[in-house]
């Protein structure tokens, strides 16, 4: 009687993020007309060199929008819901979602640094060269997520389902996985120093090169200790 091996599952792959559907044109957002409003509906609107800074709203609603050079700091929109959405040099800088969705958006080369996303479902979304550093993502659902050349240091991601998540050539010293799902979770050409929470990294693919980088954290985690080279 032969023994057959038991079977592997194998791991969850991230979806390639499906691509923002704005529309060829756009009617330009204006102030006071398309400030901030709790429970208000924005479609298909160009908000260019805005100020919505410090604004406080709830269930808010960007579709087919396109947001260039505009600034959200320190904005906080409770269960806010942005589709078909592009955000390009933008200022988000503290900027607070709690419990919001975001489907089918791309950010690229913004700031980000305290930017908070929290409690809330990321589908089919890009970021790419944003600055994200010290910025929250706790029990955060990710399908089909790509953080490509952020820099995402001191970043929180504790609780959040990883699992549709793929890191590209992201700077992730010091980021928090405490508690988090990892099964598929990538890493590739990432910087991996100091991260929090490795214990929780079942599942998830590791570059060999990012590896070499974890081995430190890996036996420190287990309580191992690395003998210095005679």
């Amino acid at each position: 009687m032969s023994l057959s091996r038991p079977r592997t599952r194998p791991a969850r792959v991230p979806a390639e993020p499906a691509r923002p559907r704005p529309p060829a044109s756009l009617d330009p957002a204006v102030l006071p007309d398309h400030d901030l409003d709790t429970e208000a509906g924005y479609e298909r609107l160009g908000f260019v060199d805005l100020d919505l800074s410090g604004r406080r709203a709830e269930a808010v609603e960007f579709t087919q929008c396109r947001m260039r050079h505009t600034t959200l700091a320190g904005t906080t929109l409770s269960r806010a819901r942005l589709t078909d959405c592009l955000v390009e040099s933008g200022d988000w800088a503290n900027l607070r979602m709690p419990s919001a969705t975001l489907l089918r958006v791309r950010a690229a080369d913004s700031r980000m640094t305290g930017f908070a996303l929290v409690d809330a479902v990321a589908c089919d979304v890009v970021f790419e060269a944003c600055r994200m550093d010290l910025s929250g993502w706790r029990f955060t659902r990710f399908t089909a997520v790509r953080f490509e050349g952020c820099n995402l240091t001191g970043a929180d991601f504790t609780g959040a389902d990883l699992g549709g998540a793929a890191f590209v050539g992201c700077d992730l010293t010091g980021a928090r996985f405490d508690n988090a799902t990892m099964t598929g979770t990538r890493f590739r050409d990432c910087v991996l120093l100091d991260v929090a929470g490795v214990t929780n990294w079942r599942g998830a693919v590791v570059e060999a090169a990012d590896l070499i980088q974890l081995a430190h954290v890996f036996a420190a985690a287990l309580g191992v200790r690395i003998a210095p080279e005679p």
